[in-house]
This record gives structure tokens, sequence and C-alpha cells, in this order.
């Protein structure tokens, strides 16, 4: 199988799923800095799994708190700290997650680029102004805009808060598995799949619900 791509990149946690099926190491992984503040059971199953993995190059995707609520940020600096590449590193360090490089960018370079793919649509702007997408969708804006991939293909991917590593504990919570991220992931992922014509899956529900071409066979 492995013939049959040239990288794997991954987001979070999922480098799991690559290792679990034999596929090499990511050639980089996005972190969210929320899953590395280990707030919640959810976040720090992550960690915990993180531990056992390993990556070539970190990319943080920085999740400030109290997003456009400046007094609130002047008044919790323990969690804007939480968000910062130091704390990442410590974290990752802590773990014992294995990674050659880190790379610490403002989100707002990310979500550019992601914007940029998908042709500056004025609504997806509009939604990723209100809820930015998942790591997932900023990991395939870097494999097209920075690597130059020809092709990504999205595997293991959805628009659930479903971990393959653990049962995700904020389901039960939430009493629903559907991710906040879903509906700019959706519309992300579709406008960067019609406007690159790079973008495939594996994955039904994410050909389904994007028309991003599914891959058989």
């Amino acid at each position: 199988m492995a013939s049959t791509f040239d990288a794997v990149a991954c987001a979070n946690a999922s480098g799991f799923s690559a290792a679990r099926y034999q596929l090499p190491p990511p050639q980089f992984t996005v972190l969210s800095s929320i899953v590395l503040t280990g707030k919640n059971e959810s976040n720090r199953q992550a960690l915990r799994e993180l531990g056992s993995l390993q990556t070539g190059r970190v990319y943080l995707f920085p999740r400030r708190p109290y997003r456009n609520k400046l007094w609130k940020q002047l008044l919790h600096p323990a969690k804007m700290i939480r968000s910062t590449p130091f704390f990442a590193i410590r974290q990752l360090r802590r773990t014992g997650y294995q990674f050659e490089e880190f790379v610490a960018r403002p989100a707002g370079e990310y979500l550019q680029a992601v914007s940029s793919l998908a042709g500056d649509d004025p609504r997806l702007q509009r939604l990723m102004a209100e809820k930015v997408p998942s790591v997932g969708v900023i990991a395939v804006a870097l494999g097209l805009a920075d690597y130059r991939y020809e092709r990504v293909v999205l595997s293991g991917f959805s628009f659930e808060i479903t971990h393959a590593h653990a049962v995700n504990p904020l389901i039960a919570a939430r009493g629903s598995t559907e991710s906040r991220h879903a509906e700019t992931d959706v519309i992300a992922l579709g406008l960067i799949s019609r406007h690159t014509g790079g973008v495939f899956t594996t994955e039904p529900v994410v050909h389904q619900r994007t028309g991003i071409p599914l891959l058989e066979g």
C-alpha cells in the first residue's frame, strides 16, 4: 500500500490510525493548541496517545481563548499562556512525542491559506470568522500550499468528534457526535476540491457532504 502514495500527513492524534495500518510516520502533523492544554478528558486522551507517536514536522495551530475579547484575555493570563508555542513544546516533550521540527505560525496565516485555496469565497470567510476549520482542513491546506502535493486523499476523515484511539467522552456530554467545525469544514473542503482539483477521499460521508471525488477499491 505504501507504494501508492508519497507521504502521510496527520492532525492531532490521528497518527494512531496511520501507525495501526503500518503507514510510515507522517511527514507533518498539525496540532491544535487546545488539545495540548489537556483541559478535558478528550484532550488528555489525545495527549496520552501522542506519547507513542512520531512525526517529521509539527505545526501548531494556535487557538487563543476568548477570541475577539481582549479584556477577557487580560483577565486570564494563565489560559493565554496555554496557547503559546512555549507551552506546546513543553507538553509535547512531557508526553514523549517524537518530532524533528516545530513550527509556530499565527492562526491567520493558516486561515489565509485555506481561504486562498477556496477561492476567497465570502461565505467561507464569514463561517471562519465564527468557527475556524478543524486541524484536518489546515493539514489539507498545508499539503497543497506548502508541500505542493499534487493530490491529497482524505482517509479516516469525518465530521464527527469520534476518535479511533478511544471513545470520546464529549459525545456523551454533548449528546451528539457532530463536530462544531463541521459546517466550516464541509464548505471549506468542497471549495478547495473544486478550485484545486487536487482533493479526493476514501470516505463516502465526505464525498456525500462535500462533493469531493470518491476513490473506491
